[in-house]
């Protein structure tokens, strides 16, 4: 659900994507097969400062994660100018893959070195947990 539980965000194990109203349920957001595989997780993006930053305009915005873990934004026009029909402006038409589609990179939010480095410390800490809970183990 988005933080002000207007929008419900779904992912299929089909990779299909949508958005709904929360309260009705009305689909205004689908792209089928978005991932082409089970999505995992689905995450708007907050209504913050920065939330809105991001939206640029639109009215909603959904992470979705896939088994291969790769990540998709889906944005959500925004519905005001459509002359009270309650479909988005830019609604996807039959047989479209959706409106706004961008991959996003997973190392393209951190600079891989750092990645790297956190993964790094990741498994010294998990060696050391084991030294702990079972002396002896090195």
């Amino acid at each position: 659900c988005s933080d002000s539980g207007t929008f419900l965000g779904l992912g299929t194990v089909t990779g299909s994507v949508a958005i709904h109203i929360a309260f009705s349920l009305q689909r205004l957001y689908y792209v089928k097969e978005a991932h082409g595989i089970v999505v995992t997780d689905v995450a708007f993006v907050p209504e913050s400062q920065r939330g809105r930053e991001l939206l640029a305009g639109n009215e909603a915005a959904l992470l979705s994660v896939a088994v291969d873990s790769r990540c998709k934004l889906h944005l959500l026009p925004s519905r005001r100018g459509c002359r009270g029909t309650g479909v988005p402006t830019a609604a996807p038409k039959p047989g479209e893959r959706g409106t706004v589609l961008t991959p996003l990179s997973l190392t393209g939010s951190l600079p891989v070195w750092l990645l790297l480095l956190l993964c790094a410390g990741l498994i010294v800490a998990t060696i050391l947990l084991l030294q702990l809970a079972f002396p002896g183990f090195l």
